[in-house]
């Protein structure tokens, strides 16, 4: 005769409840372990319907701390107690009660049908719903209330579709939408039943227990191969999982996650990166599921240590140590190591998986990947990116990447890096091995790309640049690259011109001449052109490459001669007038129109055309009047005539100054970094409108994320900005280095933000200080 329905469900939820006990030193449970192998509430396989003897009791702990948390099996025990109905009205235990409504069902889309409320009363245990308020009312539904569920507060959105005020709890297996129609009341239930899960005790999975048992276990190996024996959860397995290892809470909607992808909650999540794991095993090339799984970690943080967790479970006792499955959880391992790092508890644990994995199995592979991860987990901190495809590559070799660096005037460097490497190591590698470490000046790696430069802190770590720029160029369709060049100047006279370094500085030079950032005559621009053809190609010659016209002179000098563009004709603003102009434009006064701009346009071009073959024909013949120079000398020459620029040596920022310290000046304005002052230039003017001594600087710093104050004296300058960070930076190097450098019986002054000089490395772009700017006011954090 079979069993009732609910008769079946209860024996089935008992059975399943009760099998998280970890009484382990129990002899008589060995001889049923094998029928207790894949039985647990975090690990059940489908289908299993054999009847056990099962007790409802709890071992309880006495190691110190555990008192106060709630097992997991006493969280699902109360979720299956059959509550009476009792009394509504006067029930001592309720802590809110009122009416709101389960579903909406009225509303502003639905108006003409009526609202279906419930009364609903709040008590420390639960949130239970009745039907009515008098007394002996059917009690619907209830929902019991532990540290793992959570509230959503009412959102606007909702009122707006529904005419109604949500608020949502999420339980184990149920999620209550209740709704209200005055704010403040959906405030004040919102209010007592966050208080009531704060109150909860945290909930603690097996998988912590049994971590914690083997902590405290870890000097008896006769223990712990008891404990690893009689728990299945701590094994490899081939069944799915169907809760995860470790607490999350319910109903933990991920909002914020980046990128295209779209999250579940993070229970779910977990389940199916397991389901990813145990794919893993049988894939022939398991790169871009590892990386999927390396960017689910990144995009959801808390599921870090739940991967930990299951790839240790996953790693002990395989049924093919050191098959490919196998080591394809190792090669995961490998790369989880060198982005991520785990909570302490979990390190701990992993730790310990593997100096068991090298006892156990020593010089074999599992062994050697178990050496590198443990290195790996003393060099980790965050990562910004994943890793990429050809770093997972190299990392399930064991291997070290190959960055390639630009040098300016120099031949490209090959340096080794590891997931490890921050772009100071490389420099300082890149300062020795081109002989610059006697140079006073600074040097740091920059980020290049067709629409941007930007230096590249010296704590930041070069696997995660080199990951950006490569998803940059693909996005761009241009060479993104990694090039070394100056910093900061301290010093520009005293260079030796057979160098290596002038080679550098000629080659910022004329960068800072293209870029429009050395206010000359036209006649000058044309003779540094016709300097760097000499440096490049010696004497004239038709055979000679020529490079491009943009690649010698700047181009928006032959912009500025072109006629301005007539612009387009305002809008009417009579609605007559408008709609005969929008109905013209739609017919064929507006084909004659575009037909009009595109003549324009080709024109213009025609005329740019005309203006760069003049400008080349004039610095082909200043070109011409070179001959014999040699390339050390027109290098020497071009290097002199810029130098003649009193800004030569600082670098340029372009800001916005919102109150001009002398007068009605223009607003958009240079602001010149150098190694002795800072300045403000108008564009295209060599002489500065203003400077000032680094003496006179009192404080500077972020206002938000793209103004920057300088202090100066008696006056605070505003800037608006792109590049705050830049110039924060820059500005503390050059004071660092103004300290470092001044003699001990002159007082130096102290800098804004108190910059440590022996923590600046000579010669290197120096880690990002606590001048770091903070988040946008009224942002959520960055």
């Amino acid at each position: 005769m079979p069993f009732p329905g609910g008769l079946w469900w209860l024996l089935c939820c008992r059975q399943g409840f009760t099998l998280l006990r970890r009484d382990y030193g129990d002899a008589d449970r060995e001889a049923d372990g094998e029928a207790e192998e894949e039985a647990s509430f975090e690990l059940r396989a489908q289908g299993d319907q054999a009847s056990l003897e099962v007790s409802l009791s709890q071992p309880t702990r006495t190691s110190s701390g555990s008192e106060r948390s709630l097992l997991v099996s006493e969280e699902m025990r109360s979720l299956i107690v059959e509550k009476g109905p009792g009394p509504v009205e006067e029930d001592p235990d309720a802590l809110v009660k009122g009416w709101l409504q389960r579903e909406v069902r009225g509303g502003v889309k639905t108006p003409w049908i009526r609202p279906r409320k419930y009364w609903f009363v709040l008590t420390p245990d639960s949130l239970d719903y009745y039907s009515s308020n008098e007394k002996g009312a059917k009690r619907l539904g209830s929902l019991v209330l532990t540290s793992l569920c959570s509230v959503l507060w009412p959102d606007k959105q909702t009122y707006k579709e529904t005419g109604y005020w949500s608020v949502t709890v999420f339980g184990r297996k149920h999620c209550y939408r209740l709704y209200s129609e005055h704010l403040n009341e959906a405030v004040r239930w919102v209010c007592a039943v966050q208080k009531v899960i704060d109150s909860k005790a945290p909930v603690q999975t097996p998988t912590q227990l049994l971590m914690r048992d083997v902590e405290e276990h870890c000097g008896s190996p006769e223990v712990l191969e008891q404990i690893y024996r009689c728990n299945p959860i701590l094994r490899y397995t081939s069944s799915p999982l169907y809760a995860p290892l470790l607490p999350f809470p319910y109903g933990s909607l991920d909002q914020s996650a980046p990128g295209p992808r779209s999250y579940t909650t993070l229970r779910d999540e977990a389940v199916k990166l397991f389901n990813s794991l145990q794919q893993l095993e049988s894939q022939r090339d398991p790169v871009p599921l590892i990386q999927g799984i390396l960017q689910t970690c990144l995009d959801l943080p808390p599921l870090v240590d739940e991967i930990y967790c299951q790839l240790v479970k996953q790693t002990t006792e395989p049924p093919a140590p050191g098959g490919p499955g196998d080591l394809h959880y190792w090669q995961l391992l490998t790369c989880m190591s060198c982005t991520f790092l785990p909570s302490p508890p979990v390190l701990r644990f992993l730790r310990f998986h593997l100096d068991r994995t090298e006892s156990r199995f020593p010089a074999s592979e599992m062994a050697k990947y178990a050496c590198f991860i443990r290195e790996a987990l003393g060099k980790t901190r965050g990562r910004e990116c994943v890793p990429s495809l050809e770093e997972i590559l190299v990392l399930m070799r064991r291997q070290e990447m190959v960055c390639t660096v630009h040098c300016p005037g120099a031949a490209a460097c090959s340096v080794a890096i590891s997931s490890h490497t921050t772009a100071e190591e490389v420099a300082r590698e890149l300062v020795s091995r081109l002989g610059l470490s006697q140079s006073p000046n600074l040097f740091a790696l920059y980020e290049q790309s067709r629409l941007r430069e930007q230096p590249v802190g010296s704590s930041t770590l070069l696997a995660d640049v080199l990951t950006s720029l490569a998803g940059e160029e693909r996005e761009q369709d241009a060479p993104c690259r990694l090039c070394f060049k100056h910093y900061g100047f301290l010093d520009t006279d005293n260079v030796p011109r057979d160098s290596l370094e002038f080679a550098l500085l000629f080659e910022q030079a004329h960068e800072m001449v293209l870029r429009g950032y050395v206010p000359t005559s036209e006649e000058t621009l044309q003779t540094l052109a016709a300097l760097r053809l000499q440096s490049l190609n010696s004497d004239f010659s038709t055979h000679a490459p020529f490079p491009r016209l943009e690649e010698l002179f700047p181009p928006h000098v032959l912009h500025a001669r072109l006629p301005a563009p007539r612009p387009d004709p305002p809008p009417p603003k009579c609605r007559g007038a408008r709609l005969r102009a929008g109905l013209l434009a739609g017919g064929l006064w507006g084909h004659s129109l575009a037909k009009q701009r595109a003549e324009r346009d080709q024109r213009l071009r025609g005329r740019l055309r005309e203006e760069g073959a003049s400008t080349m024909a004039a610095i082909v013949e200043k070109w011409k009047l070179l001959q014999g120079m040699g390339r050390p000398e027109a290098m020497a020459a071009y290097v002199a005539l810029v130098r003649e620029w009193p800004g030569f040596g600082s670098t340029l920022f372009d800001v916005d100054l919102r109150a001009s310290p002398v007068g009605a000046g223009p607003q958009r304005l240079w602001l010149g970094i150098g190694a002795k002052a800072v300045s403000l230039y108008k564009p295209g003017e060599p002489e500065p409108l203003d400077s000032f001594c680094y003496g006179r600087i009192s404080s500077f710093g972020a206002s938000d994320s793209s103004t920057f104050r300088l202090s100066v004296e008696d006056r605070d300058l505003l800037f608006e900005t792109s590049q705050v960070d830049e110039i924060a930076q820059l500005l503390t190097t050059y004071l660092a280095s103004t300290a470092a450098r001044r003699p001990p019986q002159e007082p130096a002054p102290s800098p804004p933000l108190d910059p440590d000089p022996s923590a600046l490395p000579r010669g290197l772009c120096p880690v990002a200080g606590p001048w770091q700017r903070p988040p946008p006011t009224g942002s959520f954090g960055s």
